[in-house]
Protein backbone atom coordinates (compact mmCIF):
# COMPACT_ATOMS: atom_id res chain seq x y z
CA UNK A 1 0.00 0.00 0.00
CA UNK A 2 2.83 2.40 0.86
CA UNK A 3 4.45 1.65 -2.50
CA UNK A 4 1.19 2.44 -4.32
CA UNK A 5 0.74 5.67 -2.36
CA UNK A 6 4.34 6.71 -3.09
CA UNK A 7 3.87 5.91 -6.79
CA UNK A 8 0.67 7.99 -6.94
CA UNK A 9 2.39 10.89 -5.19
CA UNK A 10 5.33 10.70 -7.60
CA UNK A 11 2.95 10.61 -10.59
CA UNK A 12 1.02 13.61 -9.27
CA UNK A 13 4.26 15.54 -8.74
CA UNK A 14 5.42 14.68 -12.27
CA UNK A 15 2.11 15.88 -13.70
CA UNK A 16 2.61 19.26 -12.02
CA UNK A 17 6.13 19.47 -13.42
CA UNK A 18 5.04 19.45 -17.07
CA UNK A 19 6.65 22.36 -18.93
CA UNK A 20 4.32 25.06 -20.22
CA UNK A 21 5.44 26.23 -23.65
CA UNK A 22 4.17 28.92 -25.98
CA UNK A 23 3.94 26.30 -28.72
CA UNK A 24 5.13 22.70 -28.69
CA UNK A 25 8.45 23.81 -30.20
CA UNK A 26 8.88 27.18 -28.51
CA UNK A 27 9.32 27.80 -24.80
CA UNK A 28 9.98 31.55 -24.94
CA UNK A 29 10.46 34.64 -27.10
CA UNK A 30 13.02 37.33 -26.30
CA UNK A 31 12.07 40.87 -27.28
CA UNK A 32 14.04 44.10 -27.17
CA UNK A 33 12.40 46.79 -25.05
CA UNK A 34 13.41 50.30 -24.01
CA UNK A 35 14.69 48.73 -20.76
CA UNK A 36 16.68 45.98 -22.50
CA UNK A 37 15.85 42.43 -23.59
CA UNK A 38 12.88 40.66 -21.96
CA UNK A 39 12.18 36.95 -22.20
CA UNK A 40 8.48 36.24 -22.63
CA UNK A 41 7.40 32.79 -21.49
CA UNK A 42 4.43 31.24 -19.76
CA UNK A 43 4.13 30.70 -16.02
CA UNK A 44 5.50 27.23 -15.27
CA UNK A 45 3.20 26.48 -12.32
CA UNK A 46 0.68 23.94 -13.65
CA UNK A 47 -1.77 25.01 -10.94
CA UNK A 48 -1.61 28.76 -11.67
CA UNK A 49 -4.91 30.60 -12.07
CA UNK A 50 -5.80 34.12 -13.14
CA UNK A 51 -6.50 36.38 -10.17
CA UNK A 52 -7.25 40.00 -9.42
CA UNK A 53 -9.06 42.45 -11.67
CA UNK A 54 -8.58 40.30 -14.77
CA UNK A 55 -10.42 37.38 -13.15
CA UNK A 56 -13.63 39.46 -13.06
CA UNK A 57 -16.04 38.32 -15.79
CA UNK A 58 -19.23 40.26 -15.07
CA UNK A 59 -18.72 43.98 -15.59
CA UNK A 60 -21.68 46.25 -16.34
CA UNK A 61 -22.31 47.36 -19.91
CA UNK A 62 -21.88 50.24 -20.56
CA UNK A 63 -18.92 50.82 -20.06
CA UNK A 64 -17.71 47.24 -20.27
CA UNK A 65 -19.56 45.98 -23.36
CA UNK A 66 -18.22 43.11 -25.45
CA UNK A 67 -16.21 44.49 -28.36
CA UNK A 68 -16.46 43.21 -31.94
CA UNK A 69 -13.61 41.11 -33.38
CA UNK A 70 -13.10 43.78 -36.04
CA UNK A 71 -13.46 47.29 -34.55
CA UNK A 72 -13.45 49.00 -37.96
CA UNK A 73 -13.57 47.85 -41.56
CA UNK A 74 -10.13 46.77 -42.79
CA UNK A 75 -8.64 46.10 -39.34
CA UNK A 76 -7.20 42.58 -38.90
CA UNK A 77 -7.86 40.64 -35.67
CA UNK A 78 -4.87 38.71 -34.28
CA UNK A 79 -3.97 36.38 -31.41
CA UNK A 80 -1.07 35.87 -29.05
CA UNK A 81 1.31 34.19 -31.51
CA UNK A 82 0.95 37.05 -33.94
CA UNK A 83 1.52 39.56 -31.14
CA UNK A 84 4.70 37.73 -30.12
CA UNK A 85 5.88 37.94 -33.73
CA UNK A 86 5.07 41.65 -33.93
CA UNK A 87 7.24 42.35 -30.87
CA UNK A 88 10.32 41.45 -32.94
CA UNK A 89 9.12 42.98 -36.22
CA UNK A 90 10.70 46.38 -36.93
CA UNK A 91 7.78 47.25 -39.22
CA UNK A 92 5.15 46.89 -36.46
CA UNK A 93 4.64 48.91 -33.28
CA UNK A 94 2.77 47.09 -30.52
CA UNK A 95 0.56 49.74 -28.92
CA UNK A 96 -1.11 49.55 -25.53
CA UNK A 97 -4.13 51.79 -26.12
CA UNK A 98 -5.06 52.06 -22.44
CA UNK A 99 -4.91 55.16 -20.30
CA UNK A 100 -1.67 55.47 -18.34
CA UNK A 101 -3.01 54.19 -14.96
CA UNK A 102 -4.19 50.96 -16.67
CA UNK A 103 -0.84 50.60 -18.50
CA UNK A 104 1.05 50.87 -15.21
CA UNK A 105 -0.82 47.83 -13.81
CA UNK A 106 1.06 45.61 -16.28
CA UNK A 107 1.68 45.52 -20.02
CA UNK A 108 2.92 43.33 -22.82
CA UNK A 109 6.74 43.63 -22.75
CA UNK A 110 7.95 45.99 -25.48
CA UNK A 111 4.57 47.67 -25.98
CA UNK A 112 4.40 51.45 -26.37
CA UNK A 113 1.71 53.22 -24.38
CA UNK A 114 -0.34 55.49 -26.62
CA UNK A 115 -3.63 56.06 -24.79
CA UNK A 116 -6.69 55.93 -27.02
CA UNK A 117 -7.28 59.61 -26.22
CA UNK A 118 -3.96 60.45 -27.95
CA UNK A 119 -3.99 57.90 -30.79
CA UNK A 120 -4.99 60.32 -33.56
CA UNK A 121 -2.44 62.91 -32.37
CA UNK A 122 0.61 60.62 -32.23
CA UNK A 123 0.62 59.09 -35.72
CA UNK A 124 4.03 60.68 -36.32
CA UNK A 125 5.45 57.89 -34.10
CA UNK A 126 4.30 55.44 -36.78
CA UNK A 127 5.93 57.36 -39.64
CA UNK A 128 3.01 59.54 -40.75
CA UNK A 129 3.53 63.16 -41.75
CA UNK A 130 1.30 65.94 -40.37
CA UNK A 131 -1.09 67.59 -42.80
CA UNK A 132 -3.54 70.48 -42.43
CA UNK A 133 -6.48 68.07 -42.32
CA UNK A 134 -4.93 65.20 -40.39
CA UNK A 135 -2.04 63.00 -41.38
CA UNK A 136 -0.45 61.60 -44.53
CA UNK A 137 0.30 57.95 -43.87
CA UNK A 138 1.75 56.63 -47.12
CA UNK A 139 4.93 54.83 -48.10
CA UNK A 140 7.23 52.17 -46.73
CA UNK A 141 8.29 54.31 -43.76
CA UNK A 142 4.81 54.01 -42.20
CA UNK A 143 4.78 51.17 -39.67
CA UNK A 144 1.83 48.94 -38.87
CA UNK A 145 0.16 49.16 -35.45
CA UNK A 146 -0.87 46.19 -33.29
CA UNK A 147 -3.36 47.53 -30.73
CA UNK A 148 -4.56 45.99 -27.47
CA UNK A 149 -6.17 47.07 -24.21
CA UNK A 150 -7.66 45.27 -21.19
CA UNK A 151 -9.66 42.51 -22.89
CA UNK A 152 -12.73 41.65 -24.98
CA UNK A 153 -14.86 44.05 -22.90
CA UNK A 154 -12.49 47.02 -23.20
CA UNK A 155 -13.29 49.74 -25.72
CA UNK A 156 -10.01 51.69 -25.47
CA UNK A 157 -8.03 50.10 -28.33
CA UNK A 158 -11.09 49.78 -30.65
CA UNK A 159 -11.66 53.52 -30.11
CA UNK A 160 -7.97 54.18 -30.83
CA UNK A 161 -8.24 52.23 -34.11
CA UNK A 162 -11.28 54.21 -35.24
CA UNK A 163 -9.67 57.54 -34.31
CA UNK A 164 -6.46 56.62 -36.15
CA UNK A 165 -8.41 55.75 -39.30
CA UNK A 166 -10.41 58.99 -39.11
CA UNK A 167 -7.10 60.91 -38.87
CA UNK A 168 -5.75 59.26 -42.04
CA UNK A 169 -4.03 56.05 -40.87
CA UNK A 170 -4.71 53.09 -43.21
CA UNK A 171 -7.01 50.49 -41.62
CA UNK A 172 -5.11 47.67 -43.36
CA UNK A 173 -2.04 48.59 -41.27
CA UNK A 174 -3.93 48.07 -37.98
CA UNK A 175 -4.01 44.75 -36.12
CA UNK A 176 -6.31 44.26 -33.14
CA UNK A 177 -5.55 41.87 -30.28
CA UNK A 178 -9.03 41.71 -28.75
CA UNK A 179 -8.08 39.33 -25.92
CA UNK A 180 -5.81 42.06 -24.53
CA UNK A 181 -4.28 41.85 -21.08
CA UNK A 182 -6.99 39.53 -19.83
CA UNK A 183 -6.13 36.95 -22.49
CA UNK A 184 -2.38 37.53 -22.11
CA UNK A 185 -2.59 36.97 -18.35
CA UNK A 186 -4.96 34.02 -18.74
CA UNK A 187 -2.27 32.24 -20.77
CA UNK A 188 0.35 33.02 -18.11
CA UNK A 189 2.52 35.08 -20.47
CA UNK A 190 5.16 37.43 -19.06
CA UNK A 191 3.80 40.83 -18.00
CA UNK A 192 6.03 43.92 -17.81
CA UNK A 193 5.50 46.34 -14.95
CA UNK A 194 6.26 49.77 -16.48
CA UNK A 195 7.92 52.24 -14.17
CA UNK A 196 9.18 49.57 -11.74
Amino acid sequence: MRFLLAALLLAATAAHAEPVGITKDQMSVTVETADGPVEISRIQDNDAVIEGEFARIARPCPNFCIQPMIPAEGVTPVGELEMLGFLNDPDVVVIDGRVRPDFLTGAIPGAVNIPYTQAADRLGELGCEPDFEGWICEGDAVKSAALYCNGPWCGQSPTAARRMIEAGFPAEKIYYYRAGMQGWRMLGLTVAMPGQ
